[in-house]
């Protein structure tokens, strides 16, 4: 449900609407609109007039502002006091200076296989921040607490964190601390946690094919179920980079023998994986929803993705863009005495689902409005929707507002948010999508909403005259019954 609370600025933002000034001058000397000294000097001699002026009061101007206003040093997360213990009077202040939100820090994650595509806004020098045996960093997560499952990962790496008053603490801790003021009644007994997190990640190529287990095999080895969703922004899509294009399922009439002589031949090269698949162009703008279980291989769109929160995968493809993909790969998150058994292995694909041959009808997501909004100056948009394995475990919105609207905004329940376009307010916090981002730098693009706020409606302001503030963001299992359905658009 939304609700516009003002109207928008009533000015024009088109360059044609604009009154063109006439440039008065005559042959050789300024042409003057009355009498004075001016009238007849050559204009060569006022340009360099002009010009030294220019110069000297920008000096002037400079020096003056740095001896009073010294160059601030940046704004890092690494120089916030981190805190462990303690937490709900923080807490409190927080949410009570924000209006019910919670700032987030910037969560980077690397992948030591694959090669950055370099359109998160992440500074190109600290692309390799971790290192480079660590690999590239591809991945920003949103309002997280999922540990990112890396070899030789950092201690925190893939938890978000929280801000406030030069302070700083996981999301994960702030959701222990404080559990159903935050994530709502509903999720906190059913899971004791925020069990779903989303990212972006961005590529130069395809990622290798691959699965996510289902919650019955995952457990096997500790670990929960997998199903995500996607969604391309256009913000970050203004380049497609190497292969937008994502191999998805399998070809109908495909056999398990035919899967499993590609995982026997896994060491001879490339293993043919994809000649048993087809691929999907993306399409900015638009999403699918993957279940457990289901093969797929990302293209190099930007993607963002809500998902459940859990990182178990299995890769299924030996070779991408020649480069290897390990074998270990295969088997991480499968039982060590099922490492050589292909039989289980296959057996852990849904098989049904990757052989569909309605296939993109039962997985492909258009947006669909929440309402008939626009004639206020915003829309609210669903971009991720649908059930896996008849449960919403998740969905998405992108709400675009105009210049100079400002709107109210109720929703079933907490969400993170991330800007992707623009800059504004919401609530008593600052949203701006910044140009360049470095490693520890701190933003103002992430928010985390909780459920009382949300309910009670969130206030959105677009504060530019020119730019649309657009700000994706996803919700918990079931939160918003509302929801369309696949199919239904």
């Amino acid at each position: 449900m939304a609700t516009a609370v003002c109207g928008r600025l009533e000015t024009s933002n088109s360059v044609r609407a604009l009154r063109p000034i006439r440039d008065r001058r005559c042959n050789g000397t300024v042409a003057a609109t009355g009498p004075g000294l001016l009238s007849n000097i050559p204009r060569s001699a006022i340009r360099i007039f002009c010009h030294l002026s220019f110069v000297i009061s920008t000096a002037i101007g400079y020096w003056q502002s740095a001896s009073l206003h010294p160059f601030p040093k940046m704004n890092t997360v690494t120089s916030l006091r981190t805190t462990e213990s303690n937490l709900r009077g923080l807490i409190d202040a927080a949410l009570e200076q924000s209006g019910g939100l919670l700032r987030l820090a910037p969560c980077w994650v690397p992948r030591s296989f694959l090669q950055p595509g370099r359109r998160l806004k992440l500074h190109p020098n600290d692309v390799y921040a971790y290192g480079l045996d660590r690999g590239g960093i591809d991945e920003r997560w949103f309002a997280s607490t999922t540990p990112a499952a890396n070899e030789n990962r950092t201690p925190d790496e893939g938890l978000s964190y929280c801000v406030f008053a030069n302070n700083r603490f996981t999301f994960a801790a702030a959701v222990h601390e404080f559990g159903p003021q935050l994530i709502g009644e509903t999720i906190w007994e059913k899971y004791r946690r925020w069990p779903v997190y989303s990212k972006f990640f961005d590529n130069m190529g395809p990622i290798p094919h691959h699965m996510h287990q289902s919650a019955d095999h995952a457990k096997l080895v500790g670990q929960e179920g997998k199903p995500e969703s996607y969604y391309f922004p256009p913000q970050h899509n203004t380049v497609g980079n190497n292969f937008p294009y994502t191999f998805m399922g399998l070809e109908p009439g495909t056999t398990k023998e035919q899967v499993k002589e590609c995982l026997a031949n896994w060491n001879r090269g490339d293993n043919g994986i994809l000649d048993l698949s087809k691929a999907y162009r993306l399409k900015p703008g638009s999403g699918w929803l993957i279940g457990p279980g289901l093969l797929h291989a990302p293209g190099s769109l930007v993607t963002y993705e809500p998902q459940w929160g859990s990182d178990v995968f299995s890769m299924f493809q030996s070779l991408v863009e020649g480069r290897e993909v390990p074998r270990a790969l295969l088997v991480k998150d499968i039982p060590a005495d099922k490492h050589f058994d292909l039989d289980f292995i296959v057996s852990e694909l849904d098989w049904e689902a990757n052989v569909d041959p309605n296939f993109k009808k039962n997985h492909y997501l258009e947006p669909v409005p929440v309402a008939d909004t626009a004639s206020e100056g915003y829309i609210d948009r669903w971009i991720v929707y649908g059930e896996v394995g008849g449960e919403q475990l998740f969905t998405a919105k992108e709400l675009t507002i105009e210049p100079g609207v400002k709107c109210t905004i109720k929703d079933n329940g907490a969400y993170g948010l991330i800007v992707v376009q623009g800059h504004g307010t919401i609530n008593r916090l600052t949203l701006d999508c910044p140009k360049l981002i470095r490693f520890v730098e701190m933003t103002d693009d992430e928010v985390f909403c909780t459920e009382p706020a949300a309910r009670a409606g969130v206030t959105f302001e677009n504060t530019s005259t020119v730019e649309d503030l657009v700000v994706l963001r996803y919700f918990g299992p079931e939160a918003n019954p509302n929801a369309p359905k696949i199919g239904n658009r």
